[in-house]
């Protein structure tokens, strides 16, 4: 999956100039285990890079990665999944033993002090998480933001109070109005940008998407 995700990293890298796009104004997201792989992904070219590997992409061109909802210490999960019903005897075996869970930590491999460069090459992150995610806690967007920014990277954590594993990307972007997480988002990307700031400033409401009643009824059955 983590090389699926560089090679679609790295097809829009190299072509998203043919379509109008700044390929050196490049944002990488994921949400909830596609924020674990995408930071699995930038850890992993972040060695590479450093080691002088053959790369057909560049952290350079990414302006900044933004995680949603994700674990990034999957060490520290095994307990919770295991509350959860995924069962630690299962987890480990589906991930084929320790190693690999160290490996696809990425909040434990950029402590290893032998990739030290590679941590320098990490772009500009930001953890979204809400605090009532019984899924995957939001101690583990906190927890990852402030190792990196230990480590020297630009990295912060942006909390909701009470929202779940998917209030943040389904039932508040459907609600239409109002989108705390959509409107941080949009902030960071068009800071220092004045023309597009004023015209997030005037742009008109969004509009409800589904009934308040069925979205609580999916909060209520929703298994995240």
């Amino acid at each position: 999956m983590i090389d699926d995700a560089s090679q679609g990293i790295s097809f829009v890298c190299n072509n998203i100039a043919e379509y109008g796009g700044d390929p050196n104004r490049i944002y990488i997201m994921g949400q909830s285990a596609g924020a674990h792989i995408a930071a699995c992904t930038i850890l992993e070219q972040a060695i590479k890079e450093a080691g002088e590997g053959e790369c057909t992409w560049s952290l350079s061109q990414i302006k900044a990665y933004f995680g949603l909802s994700g674990g990034y210490n999957l060490f520290n999960l095994i307990d919770h999944f295991h509350s959860r019903g995924l069962y630690r005897s299962i987890f480990l075996s589906i991930m084929e033993g320790e190693e690999s869970i160290r490996r696809f930590s990425p909040e434990v491999v950029v402590q290893d002090p032998n990739i030290g460069n590679a941590v320098s090459l990490i772009p500009p992150t930001v953890l979204f998480h809400g605090t009532g995610d019984y899924s995957i806690p939001s101690d583990q967007s906190k927890s990852f933001a402030e190792t990196l920014k230990r480590l020297g990277v630009k990295a912060e954590s942006i909390l909701y109070e009470g929202k779940t594993h998917t209030d943040v990307f389904l039932q508040d972007p459907m609600r239409g109005g109002k989108d705390d997480m959509f409107d941080d988002l949009v902030a960071y990307i068009h800071a220092g940008d004045p023309e597009a700031l004023s015209r997030d400033a005037t742009a008109p409401p969004r509009r409800r998407l589904v009934p308040e009643f069925m979205l609580k009824l999916a909060h209520s059955v929703s298994p995240f």
